[in-house]
């Protein structure tokens, strides 16, 4: 299979590790290319091998040329990706499957009335996918079953956890759950409740050790001697009335947010940022593959 990577920044790179990982050839273009050139040198720095199942394509054209299947990961601006969408449209194949890395962005903002819109989805990653397997895939109003089954076979293919949406939805589901704990986090921290570093520490030496291997709902199933129904029904009141409280949405204001950014440039200044992002990243490597050998050791 011919896969393509269209965008060429973080997440692009990434994906470029993972399709080469899996064994396919992958064709590689950015409008810059020093950003084509750099995602190549990311995959070498990991595996050279892989390196050698990528190249750069000559233009836009060479790119999709023959490609059952290509992963736009351009700027998250809506113009951006409706001049490129619109702009891939005479140079796709006839049955060329498109999948977007947006985090936020519905197809259908820029797909529509597009003769392949039936071909394109979301197939939104969490950075980094070659660390982190789950994609979200999202169809747009005009999205074909076939690609979206298309897309999730692949996805399974390259050793990616996909889940798929029913429908389009603002922030996807990553970035909903996502947002809860966020605007909680900011609320504790903002009421004087307690530090960003108690915040970070609950989650990561409390919750996050559960939710690394199982979800909230299996979570909550664990914790009652009969399963959930038994956990809603002692506990559902109680989490009734913390969302009634939590039915506060604010901005995060500069005032708090500088503070707490205050806080963690303490903590890891601006110019140890990148090497605190290969420190995490080496950390996901690890985690992730304990989890394989503990679930080939436990069972699913």
């Amino acid at each position: 299979m011919k896969l393509a990577i269209i965008g060429c920044g973080v997440v692009g790179s990434s994906w470029a590790l993972v399709f080469s990982r899996a064994g396919h050839e992958v064709a590689i273009h950015d409008r810059s290319p020093e950003a084509a050139k750099a995602a190549v040198d990311f995959v070498a720095s990991v595996d050279p091998s892989c390196a050698a199942r990528c190249r750069i394509a000559a233009d836009l054209a060479d790119a999709l040329a023959e490609a059952d299947y290509v992963q736009e990961s351009a700027p998250e601006r809506l113009p951006i990706k409706q001049a490129l969408y619109k702009e891939m449209e005479a140079l796709l194949g006839a049955t060329t499957v498109v999948g977007s890395s947006t985090s936020g962005l519905p197809a259908s903002s820029f797909t529509q009335g597009l003769a392949y819109a039936e071909r394109c989805l979301v197939a939104h990653p969490i950075n980094p996918p070659h660390l982190i397997p789950l994609v979200e895939l999202v169809p747009s109003p005009s999205t074909a079953a076939e690609t979206v089954r298309f897309a999730r076979d692949l996805m399974r293919e390259l050793g990616q956890s996909p889940i798929t949406l029913t429908r389009e939805i603002n922030g996807f589901v990553v970035n909903r759950l996502q947002s809860a704990v966020l605007g909680e986090a900011f609320r504790l921290v903002e009421d004087g409740v307690c530090t960003a570093d108690e915040v970070d520490m609950a989650m990561a030496e409390g919750l996050g050790l559960r939710w690394c291997f199982m979800g909230p709902f299996e979570t909550i199933d664990l914790n009652a001697a009969h399963g959930l129904a038994e956990y809603c029904a002692n506990l559902g009141p109680m989490y009734h009335g913390l969302a009634k409280e939590q039915a506060d949405p604010r901005e995060w204001g500069p005032k708090l947010v500088s503070a707490i950014d205050a806080r963690m440039r303490s903590a890891v200044p601006a110019q140890a940022l990148p090497e605190r992002r290969r420190w995490r990243d080496r950390f996901l490597a690890r985690i992730t593959e304990a989890k394989r050998a503990i679930r080939k050791e436990l069972g699913a």
